[in-house]
């Protein structure tokens, strides 16, 4: 007896000692939570996702319906690699190549199971890093040149399609993954060896679609959109005189090659912060219903996947729809578009361009307002310049959109670039608060308030008036903070005094369109961005009020919305905001599903509409961990097998042993 509970005690200590091994770990594991912990290094990572068109798909996806494991190298030695597939960990700087070398060598393609990037960034910001075309979305040019090269650092690789998923690591995944690396390069064809194992599995891969109209059918994939927001300034009143309109806009989402790492700083956040600020700015002044022209502010979603929110507006505005009462296409006399604006900033000097459509009186005086506000600042060093009459047109942005429909529509953009984008990182990650300047942003702001006031106002101009309006900078560095850093992101003070953030760290992917088109007053998913936005803008652009009641999504006045719904200061205001649902114009949402509409010979920006749709996925992981080889495999197998064999039959004779001392006794 005594010997065989020895044997009983050796093979449970083999059992534990070999799961240790196994973890490369001599702690102690107390339950199959640390054995998993010990034996999987779960990365942390930002994945390219896939998604369709009319046409195909662009984007990355497990190439079947399985998770897929390969062997870690480094991107410099996978020449020499002799093995059937591997998993590619490279430095940003060359990811591009990478990719480009890959849709052109179809061997080298159908040997990478994965692409891991590191997060280092770029040892050499200035060769920059934009994965957009060099003519971002041409395709709704209001003109015949699409060669012109705004984007002269885009690589175009966010627009093709991958058969293998790719993931930017974070930086402590960096390190882990490195390290494997190199332990697989010491010990090539040697075991163990280090894997990465990748789940990226797109419902539309497992579904075989292939494009917008066969996933849509099948139900394997939602819309690209979201919800623009516009707002009055002054309200607008029932049975008032209408008022020509200017309008005012900005974009609130912008695009990347991993889809949950997008900020956008001066692709398009450096323009809608420069218009928060310019709003609340104008806001101060009195007596705002004695202007001449009716302010609209316009924030649009979608803008970088077709300029999805630019023309659902003006289609829906066409419809008169609900979410447009009181606007009126006919009424919109001008268009002034807030671009990038947060490089404008060059040794101390802040220099800002206008880039214009039409030669028209209407736009000419947009111009000079733009001047005379310059000049009203004095020695502060803004300074406003036309772009150079040998570009094209004017540059990617919403305004083609309003130019695509009617040509003669007087419209201005402001950016911060002549001929072509300062932006390095256009629709990059690395588009971060890091690459703007907020002075640059508050001079826009401040140059914008000041316009719109000149433009707006009857002659002769109050200069008093006109020199008071000022830009809070603290406010333009609090939105810096809040829309464009995780620290402290949607967390701020400003945001939360509006909404409850769903997530700490902003990501300004447009997402999907997941509410039905009907319910857009009060969208049941509509992000951070868009929901901070509406309550910001009802909050500046209302009218004065003595008493305001708190509320829970509804006011009692029809000329009242709920500001701060979320949130214990919540307050009935008047004001005209509305949400706009942002999502193709060729699709229509019926019997609860999207259909997809025939195009209109008549509406060219419908004529050009890709329809862009995103996959469903179940779930998205990324691990990395040891594997054995298959002798090994074999070995632990046979090791088991014995141990469970020996701690079977010392089980029977201990069994044996304790009945017969039973009987004895």
């Amino acid at each position: 007896m005594d010997r065989a509970l020895v044997l009983f005690i050796v093979a449970i200590q083999l059992v534990v000692g070999s799961l240790c091994n196994v973890a490369g770990d001599n702690s102690t594991l107390e339950s199959v939570p640390d054995l998993e912990k010990a034996m999987y290094f779960n990365a942390h990572g930002y994945p390219c996702v896939r998604l369709l068109n009319l046409s195909g798909e662009i984007g990355c996806s497990n190439p079947g319906q399985e998770k897929i494991v390969a062997p870690i190298f480094r991107q410099v030695n996978i020449d020499k690699l002799v093995v059937p597939s591997f998993a590619v960990l490279t430095p940003l700087e060359e990811l591009e190549n990478l990719l480009l070398r890959v849709s052109s060598d179809s061997k080298l393609a159908q040997k990478i199971a994965g692409v891991l990037v590191e997060a280092t960034g770029l040892e050499n910001r200035s060769l920059g890093f934009s994965p957009d075309e060099k003519f971002p979305q041409a395709e709704f040019a209001p003109y015949q040149n699409l060669s012109f090269e705004w984007n002269p650092r885009g690589s175009g690789i966010m627009w093709k399609r991958y058969n293998f998923p790719i993931f930017l690591l974070s930086n402590e995944s960096t390190k882990v993954l490195q390290e494997m690396a190199t332990q697989n390069e010491k010990n090539y064809k040697a075991y163990p060896s280090n894997v990465a194992e990748f789940d990226l599995v797109m419902q539309t891969t497992k579904s075989e679609n292939h494009d917008s109209a066969s996933c849509l059918k099948e139900q394997s994939c939602l819309p690209l959109g979201g919800y623009s927001v516009w707002s009055a300034l002054p309200p607008i009143y029932a049975g008032e005189p209408p008022k020509s309109i200017l309008l005012v806009m900005a974009s609130m989402d912008s695009g990347s090659f991993f889809r949950d790492i997008s900020f956008g700083a001066d692709s398009s956040l450096s323009g809608l912060i420069a218009l928060l600020a310019a709003v609340d700015a104008i806001s101060h002044v009195s007596n705002l219903n004695e202007l001449k022209k009716q302010l609209i502010f316009g924030v649009f979603t979608g803008e970088a996947w077709g300029y999805l929110g630019s023309k659902r507006f003006l289609l829906e505005l066409d419809l008169g729809a609900d979410s447009l009462k009181g606007l009126n296409s006919a009424m919109i006399e001008q268009v002034f578009e807030i671009g990038s604006v947060g490089k404008a900033l060059n040794q101390g000097v802040t220099t800002f361009f206008t880039h214009s459509g039409q030669d028209t009186s209407s736009t000419n005086e947009i111009l000079d307002a733009l001047q005379k506000a310059s000049e009203s600042l004095g020695s502060d060093n803004v300074n406003i310049k036309k772009a150079d009459a040998t570009n094209p047109g004017v540059p990617p942005s919403s305004l083609m959109s309003f130019l695509r429909k009617n040509s003669s529509i007087s419209g201005v953009v402001l950016e911060d670039f002549d001929t072509s984008f300062v932006n390095k990182f256009y629709h990059s990650h690395l588009d971060n608060n890091a690459n703007i300047n907020a002075t640059s942003i508050a001079a826009a702001a401040i140059i914008v308030a000041r316009a719109l006031y000149v433009i707006a106002s009857d002659a002769p101009l109050n200069l008093i008036v006109l020199n008071s309006i000022k830009v809070n900078v603290s406010l333009v560095d609090e939105l810096v903070g809040c829309l464009l850093t995780c620290d402290p992101g949607l967390s701020c003070g400003i945001v939360n005094h509006f909404i409850s953030p769903s997530s700490v760290c902003p990501n300004h992917y447009v997402r999907v369109f997941v509410d039905t088109p009907s319910e857009t007053q009060r969208p049941q998913f509509a992000d951070d961005t868009s929901r901070f936005v509406w309550n910001f803008l009802a909050d500046r652009t209302s009218a004065p009020k003595k008493n305001s009641s708190p509320c829970k999504g509804e006011c009692s006045s029809p000329s009242d919305v709920c500001v701060g719904a979320e949130t214990e200061s919540s307050r009935c205001v008047t004001s005209t905001t509305r949400y706009v649902p942002s999502y193709s114009t060729r699709l229509k949402f019926e019997a609860n599903s999207w259909k997809i509409l025939p195009a209109n010979a008549s509406d060219p920006s419908g004529l050009a509409d890709p329809v862009w749709t995103e996959s469903y996925w179940n779930t998205i992981g990324l691990k990395a961990y040891k594997v054995q080889s298959s002798t090994y495999d074999n070995f632990v197998l046979l090791a088991g097998i014995s141990i469970t064999a020996a701690t079977y039959i010392a089980t029977l004779v201990g069994k044996t042993y304790l009945l017969k001392a039973l009987k004895h006794d």
